[in-house]
């Protein structure tokens, strides 16, 4: 029996239900797992992001089951309770499976969202689900859908607790067949009352759910600093040309994929004579407080002892010439990142009008010259080479 009836569940149902239940215990452990494995080298990276990887993927499916669940429970006939005489514990029972449904959509979902609004780390291995129409990559809705994400989870497993309770207290207290009726078979069930759908129930969901966002809003889940440097701000420098505006970007290649981010806080003492056609035409001294970086979802890991060591190092700098060559404008300067000096020359493209000069970027670094993620010696885990673009508009004073 494919359908359900007034008195029994479907095979149908009886699927999807024990389908939902093993995803959910093989998901939330591997989530557990995964969060709190080591990620130092090449080897324990990728074995996280093993487990991050199945744990999005599963959780991913565990959404269209979900959708999939809840439209065959629409289309069929639900079968009667069996505590209608006791009406406190019926509510009871109707207000979790509310809880349940929903969050079977909620918390993937704002999984979902967390991880197309970010950059880097573990793939979902779904082909499309990299991204999600009309979420751009923002690090700020990145964090909030986290948070909601924790939030919402733990939502469901206080719904779960109490499913499971109230089956286990049906079987051995109540003695009744509700349990039975979602194993296989078909129990001897009594003649009960059609199941009414009441307005109380999913308006009770509704206010656990709100409830729950709100202590989250309360303790800070959804807090994030995004745009505010992180760690002492820079003095302010003297300049030639006083930038206005502007970015200092990088790029990594991780398993596979992108990872973009950008420094909040830099100062740039700037000296630059545009009617210089040929030699040195100025000069440029660029200072980067390193923990004001943000990277994706691998900000903490970039910022760690083994990566940039912004509390060791907490500054970048970078300073050198401006030359005008047959071939362009270039910096030949010098990098300096975690107390290590390398030369590095900084191509960039310049356009002055009214007074205003606009500049744009790129060079290419290798990390393991700076030492940066000593323990990632596989490239395909993580890149070693390393974009760094700017981008900034400057004026004199």
């Amino acid at each position: 029996m494919r359908a359900n009836t007034a008195t029994h569940y479907g095979s149908v149902a009886k699927t999807f239900h024990w389908l939902t239940a093993l995803l959910i215990i093989t998901v939330i452990p591997l989530g557990i797992i995964a969060n709190g494995l080591p990620f130092e080298t090449s080897e324990e990276l990728a074995r996280k992001a093993l487990l991050f990887s199945f744990h999005k993927t599963i959780g991913v499916a565990i959404f269209f089951v979900a959708l999939a669940r809840i439209a065959w429970a629409i289309s069929q006939e639900k079968p009667g309770l069996l505590n209608t005489d006791k009406p406190v514990q019926a509510f009871l029972a109707e207000a979790v499976h509310w809880l349940l449904y929903g969050s079977l959509l909620l918390v993937p979902l704002t999984g979902w969202i967390h991880h197309a609004a970010t950059t880097g780390f573990a793939p979902i291995w779904w082909p499309f689900g990299q991204s999600l129409p009309f979420i751009p990559k923002d690090v700020g809705l990145a964090e909030t859908f986290a948070g909601l994400h924790v939030v919402f989870e733990r939502v469901l497993v206080f719904a779960l607790i109490l499913h499971i309770a109230g089956a286990l207290k049906h079987h051995f207290l109540d003695r009744d067949a509700t349990l039975l009726r979602m194993l296989p078979g078909e129990p001897s069930v009594p003649q009960v009352a059609a199941h009414g759908r009441h307005l109380a129930p999913p308006i009770a969901a509704l206010v656990i759910w709100a409830g729950a966002v709100g202590v989250g809003g309360a303790v800070g889940v959804y807090s994030h600093d995004e745009g505010v440097p992180r760690g002492p701000a820079l003095e302010t420098v003297q300049s030639d040309w006083v930038v206005q505006e502007g970015t200092i970007g990088l790029t990594v290649r991780q398993l596979g994929s992108d990872v973009t981010g950008s420094f909040a806080d830099w100062t740039a003492a700037i000296a630059f004579n545009p009617k210089v056609s040929d030699g040195e035409a100025g000069q440029a001294d660029v200072t980067i407080n390193i923990a004001s970086l943000t990277l994706g979802s691998v900000t903490s890991q970039a910022l760690g002892a083994d990566f940039f060591d912004a509390e060791t190092f907490p500054t970048a700098t970078y300073a050198g010439p401006i030359l005008a060559t047959p071939e362009g404008l270039i910096v030949d300067g010098t990098l300096t990142i975690r107390g290590i000096a390398q030369s590095l020359q900084l191509p960039f493209n310049l356009e002055i009008e009214d007074g205003v000069a606009a500049a744009t970027g790129t060079a290419t670094i290798d990390r393991r010259d700076f030492e940066i993620g000593r323990g990632q010696t596989d490239a395909a885990t993580l890149g070693f080479e390393v974009v760094v673009s700017i981008s900034l508009t400057a004026a004199q004073p």
